[in-house]
């Protein structure tokens, strides 16, 4: 259990090489603070590393870490980097290519491999090409996909952007468009609701969570006349979520609710499909932080994708990545905290026998006043 005591080991996927995702990292993880605060261990290649660290200020061309073969062996104080991939992986920055994908899935099953051992305590991923990346091995649209597979088969998990301004969460994560209305039922609604009601939470810390959830079709579908999912699956959804306890309110339709500011009034946003709840959310906030609720890991991603247009320039900026590398670290010690002040609850006492004629009340029963109420 990772505590105040202790660095959290972080274990960071390089993404796919082409891109940004090498750039963002070193730009991070060589911060001169980071080694105060966390371990980080760069699943990748360091030979691919200074290929990349040639093309950035001085300040990062010659990265030091130290390479170790296992996990088990992290050196504190340290960058650790374990190699994923050969040194002479073929490097086509601002390209996408079969080898970069092969690079970046060995990279993500090394790392999740230790995640499930136990050797690394939270998993912060750089980005990877959804497409390359396509393999009998990895037939997913994505990261929260795969890792939902891996340590989510036991629970509901969830798509979450997150910033201090705005937390916005996905009914349908990677969906077409045309098979959204199809994803869309009262049952995942609870379910989703329920993660992240869990997540606010546990891992956000707000004791009572306000939770908006936007409508699908536009106007909330002017009751029937532009679409009847409102009226027949979204509303019955929230009804049911508030008898389970969860604050919920809505459905909202989506334009007036963001235009007008009235997100600000609510601590999440449960949004139906991908682009209904990210084009609000990154127009606010490019420097936001993916977080997948709902598992018994810590993961956290930058909010951006692997940038090809951007790739070898030196103008990436790091900040989405910091972010995504300090919230997993708040999250590790937001979880701890919880997990030790839930853990040996008070026992309620058994009712007990009368003493030497003398009743002996349970705690759980109110004592009397004395006084009595006039009728």
């Amino acid at each position: 259990m990772v505590n105040e005591l202790m660095k959290p080991i972080i274990a960071i996927t390089a993404g796919d090489i082409n891109g940004v995702s090498y750039e963002i990292i070193l730009k991070t993880i060589f911060h001169p603070h980071i080694l105060e605060i966390c371990t980080p261990v760069l699943y990748g290649n360091v030979a691919i590393a200074k290929q990349h660290a040639q093309l950035l200020d001085e300040e990062y061309r010659t990265p030091q870490g130290v390479i170790i073969s296992d996990a088990r062996k992290v050196q504190e104080g340290k960058v650790n980097v374990i190699t994923c991939y050969p040194d002479d992986t073929p490097l086509e920055i601002g390209k996408s290519t079969p080898e970069a994908g092969k690079a970046s899935l060995a990279a993500l099953k090394r790392a999740c491999a230790d995640l499930q051992q136990g050797y690394v305590h939270a998993l912060v991923t750089a980005p990877i090409n959804k497409a390359n990346i396509q393999s009998d091995e990895f037939r997913y649209s994505g990261h929260t996909e795969y890792l939902s597979h891996l340590f989510g088969a036991k629970s509901e998990s969830l798509m979450m952007m997150a910033s201090d301004a705005l937390k916005v969460a996905l009914v349908c994560n990677h969906v077409p468009v045309q098979k959204v209305s199809e994803n869309i039922t009262a049952d995942r609604i609870i379910r989703k609701l329920t993660v992240l009601n869990e997540a606010l939470k546990n891992d956000f810390t707000i004791r009572q969570p306000r939770i908006a959830v936007l409508a699908l079709n536009p106007h909330a579908g002017d009751g029937g006349l532009i679409g009847e999912e409102e009226r027949d699956v979204i509303k019955p959804a929230i009804e049911q979520a508030n008898k389970q306890g969860i604050l919920t309110f809505g459905p909202y339709s989506a334009d007036g609710f963001f235009g007008s500011g009235h997100f600000a009034h609510f601590d999440a946003i449960l949004a139906m499909y991908h682009d209904q709840g990210l084009i609000p959310f990154k127009s606010m906030d490019m420097n936001g932080v993916n977080f997948t609720a709902g598992l018994n890991i810590v993961r956290t991603s930058p909010d951006h994708g692997v940038a090809y247009d951007l790739a070898g320039k030196n103008q990436a900026s790091p900040q989405s990545f910091s972010n995504a590398l300090m919230m997993a670290i708040d999250i590790l010690k937001q979880r701890a905290m919880n997990k030790e002040i839930n853990a040996n609850p008070l026992p309620i006492p058994e009712p007990q026998e009368p003493e030497n004629g003398r009743e002996i009340r349970s705690l759980s029963e109110p004592k009397s006043t004395g006084y009595k109420a006039n009728n």
